[in-house]
């Protein structure tokens, strides 16, 4: 069992920036690929960036590349997510997520049905 608590959330103006935290707990962080998910009122959960558990991989939403980077520190249990040049759109739910992958392979997911554990989400709001 893997225990996921997101911080980092609020509100920001437009071309703003933030950095969510992912703070894990219970089971060896290091064996999971992490994922970033966001949600919009009114609209489907879809797949922001994902990290291999060694930190060698990372990929991202068209959306967002070149604007957010995914990162983890395995040390200290807990992936980041950079957000840089923030826009209304980018307002959601932001939730982390855990990929039991082992640490024999090096691999990640942007299905939501891959990964075992959810943290509760944290508000992103960007104002125009």
């Amino acid at each position: 069992q893997v225990q996921l608590v997101e911080s980092g959330g609020g509100l920001v103006q437009a071309g703003g920036s933030l950095r969510l935290s992912c703070a894990a707990s219970g089971r060896t962080f290091s064996n999971y690929a992490i994922g970033w998910f966001r949600q919009a009122l009114g609209k489907e959960r879809e797949f922001v960036a994902t990290i291999s558990w060694n930190g060698d991989s990372t990929y991202y939403a068209d959306s967002v590349k070149g604007r957010f980077t995914i990162s983890r520190d395995n040390a200290k249990n807990t992936a980041y997510l950079q957000m840089n040049s923030l826009k209304p759109e980018d307002t959601a739910v932001y939730y982390c997520a855990a990929w039991d992958t082992g640490s024999s392979i090096v691999t990640m997911s942007v299905n939501e049905y891959e990964y075992d554990y959810w943290g509760q989400g944290t508000q992103v709001t960007v104002s125009s």
